[in-house]
Formats: structure tokens, C-alpha cells, sequence
């Protein structure tokens, strides 16, 4: 998408068809539908409030008993094994408004549909070919198994442009040819063989490894997006300034023609008002030299986060906890409790 006063490009992967993605049962869309059914509502294609019914199988999950409702796994549930037009329909709103706000990507991720591989198989395949029939956007597949990206980007059959690979790393270096013969982008990560990076000389020397490898595989620079690993702030006061410097350096070595992207939402896991913290990682990570965000961007709008002008007291404030000046976000929860993150 194209933002404001960006002398660039900013894109956005989409990553909310995600059978992870969770509404908390108080969030006021978790509701009874007409006959008193739980269910989440919705906003269809004409506008009009329609209902997901929630399945049994989702109900009876710990998730659901400590009140997550896992809605996305329930609509897919729903598609394939229930109330094929429901789940299809509450789908297609995802979609609908994942592309509405801009995103390029749209990420699909199956994972928790299942403990079992070969039904994971079939979700990816069943899915992929339903959301390539209703999207305008190409598709991201992304699985912790490479076994279903396999069958993702078999399915895929780029109407929409080439696919992304989400992810590669140096734990699994084989999703570089696998992206390479599909054609598709791929997303690295700064990930060790068997662990996460160690601040930010792990996460450059790690990216390094990674890109020079895509490189020499024959995918171009363009389709390259380096994830750096974005950890949650609140958890260590260093951890966004890690994070920071790296993608200041890898921008450094690799130049403007490869992309840099990051979950963006990773950055505030732990701290209230979380809104705050992603929209202040967002402009930090910009301005450090990212170019890219897997991010949901209904709920943090890129071009309404990267807008220039005075920031607010939120803003504020969650810049501070990002660069560590904030120890244990005291001041943020403050403020946050006072009803003064405005």
C-alpha cells in the first residue's frame, strides 16, 4: 500500500486468516445468534449483521473454557464440516476486510486446526482454493510444517500473483528451494538452528546467513522479506532496541531492493493498550529502514500509524517503553490506568 509521505511502498501481509487468531468470549462480537445459539457476529458482503454459530468442538476446548473463542478455526470448522455457506461467508468478511485496509499479502495458516498432519494437509488445500476463489490479493502460505506450505503453494495457483513462502529459516533451509521453484516471495527469519538470536549480533549474523542463501538460490532481492524476530517488549527493555539496530543494519549491508517485514504485533504481548505499542514499533521499525509488517491492518491502520505530524500522549509514552527508557512500562501502565493514553 501506498502511505503517505513514504517515498516508497509499504506492504502489508494480512494475518488474520489464522485458525490462531482468538476474541476474547467479553469482546461484544462473542454473542447468541436468534435461537440463542453462541456465535459470533459479523458483518457480511451487503452490510448486514450475520452470525458464525460456534461448534461444539470449539466449546469444549480449553481455549474456549478460559475464554478465547478461536473464531477463524470455528468458521473453517464451520466450511468444512458443518455449515459450508457460514463458515465460507465469515471467511470471506475476513478477507474482505483484510484487503479494504490495504494488506498485499493475505498470510494462511491452518496449524491449529489439527494435532494431526494429514488434516492440516487437507485444511491448507481446502483452504488456499477457497480463498484464491474470493481474494484479489496473492496468498502467504505459512506453517511451522513444511509439509503443508508443499501442499499450499500446490493449491495456489497464482491468479492473484505469485505466492510468499512464510517462512524459511536456517532450521529449514529447504523452503528456499521450495519457494524458488514455485516462484514465490519468501519471508527469512533471523533465527538460529536451534534457538532464537541473541540480540542484535545474533539477529544480523543469523539474516546474513539467510539472505546470502536465498541469494545464491536465484531468488531475487525483491522477493526476499527479512523477519528479524520482533520479541515483546515488556518482557526485557533491550528487546526493541534489538530489534531496532538490526534492521538499521541489515539495510545497511543488503541495500533498498529486498524488503524488511516483522511481526508487528509480537512487540506488545504482555502490556495494555496494546494498540499504542504496535503503532509506536511500526514508526521506530520504518524509520530503522523496514518497509514491510505482517500486521492486521484493521485493527493498526499503516497509513494512520505512519502519518506525520505531533504524536500523542500514547504514542509518546509507548515510544519510550519500544526504546527501553520505560523499565517494566511503569510509566505507560500509569497513564494507561489514569485513562490518559489519548
Amino acid at each position: 500500500m501506498k502511505i503517505d509521505g513514504m517515498d516508497r511502498e509499504f506492504i502489508v501481509i494480512g494475518e488474520n486468516v489464522h485458525t490462531t487468531r482468538a476474541l476474547l468470549r467479553r469482546n461484544k462480537r462473542v454473542t447468541t445468534d436468534e435461537t440463542g445459539a453462541d456465535a459470533v457476529s459479523y458483518v457480511d458482503g451487503a452490510g448486514e449483521t450475520r452470525f458464525l454459530v460456534l461448534p461444539d468442538a470449539i466449546k469444549e476446548t480449553q481455549d474456549f473454557q478460559e475464554g478465547r473463542v478461536k473464531h477463524v478455526k470455528a468458521a473453517l470448522q464451520q466450511a468444512m464440516f458443518g455449515q459450508e455457506e457460514a463458515g465460507l461467508d465469515y471467511i470471506a468478511a475476513i478477507v474482505r476486510q483484510q484487503e479494504a485496509a490495504g494488506a498485499d499479502f493475505l498470510d494462511i495458516n491452518v496449524d491449529e486446526i489439527s494435532l494431526k498432519k494429514e488434516e492440516q494437509i487437507e485444511a491448507m488445500l481446502w483452504l488456499t482454493g477457497r480463498v484464491q476463489d474470493m481474494a484479489r490479493r496473492p496468498l502467504s502460505i505459512d506453517s511451522s510444517d513444511m509439509d503443508v506450505i508443499t501442499a499450499g503453494l500446490a493449491a495456489y495457483d497464482g491468479r492473484n500473483g505469485p505466492a510468499m513462502l512464510n517462512s524459511a529459516s536456517m532450521e529449514r533451509p529447504g523452503a528456499l528451494d521450495l519457494a524458488h521453484d514455485h516462484g514465490a516471495a519468501v519471508i527469512v527469519t533471523a533465527a538460529g538452528k536451534s534457538a532464537m538470536p541473541d540480540g542484535t549480533e545474533g539477529r544480523v549474523a543469523n539474516a546474513t546467513l539467510m539472505i546470502e542463501a536465498a541469494l545464491k538460490k536465484g531468488i531475487p532481492a525483491k522477493h526476499i522479506y527479512l523477519d528479524p524476530l520482533v520479541f515483546p517488549v515488556a518482557v526485557d527493555p533491550e528487546y526493541g532496541r534489538h530489534c531496532l539496530d538490526a534492521i538499521r543494519e541489515i539495510r545497511r549491508r543488503f541495500g533498498p531492493e529486498m524488503h524488511i517485514t516483522g511481526g508487528i504485533s509480537n512487540s506488545s504481548f504482555g502490556v495494555p493498550a496494546r494498540k499504542y505499542i504496535n503503532e509506536a514499533f511500526l514508526r521506530l521499525a520504518v524509520e530503522a529502514g523496514a518497509d514491510s509488517g505482517i500486521m492486521d491492518p484493521v485493527q493498526n491502520d499503516p497509513n494512520a500509524a505512519l502519518a506525520p505530524g505531533e504524536p500523542s500522549k500514547g504514542l509518546t509514552l509507548a515510544t519510550d517503553v519500544v526504546l527501553g527508557q520505560d523499565p517494566d512500562c511503569a510509566t505507560y501502565i500509569k497513564a494507561w490506568r489514569k485513562k490518559e493514553l489519548i
